[in-house]
C-alpha cells in the first residue's frame, strides 16, 4: 500500500499534476466513510448526506 502512495506521489510530482492531490484526498475519504459506515450506528446518518 505504502509503495502505490509513493508511485502516485512520484508521478505527480514529475509530471506536475499536483491537482490532483485533492482528488486523491477525497476519494480516500469517501472510501473510508463507506466503509466506515457499513456496520455502525452512524450508517442512518451518513446515508442521509447523499
Amino acid at each position: 500500500m505504502l509503495d502505490l502512495i509513493g508511485d502516485l506521489w512520484e508521478f505527480m510530482r514529475v509530471r506536475k499534476k499536483f491537482w490532483l492531490a485533492p482528488l486523491v484526498l477525497v476519494m480516500l475519504l469517501l472510501g473510508g466513510l463507506i466503509v466506515f459506515a457499513q456496520g455502525s450506528a452512524v450508517a442512518p446518518f451518513i446515508y442521509t448526506l447523499f
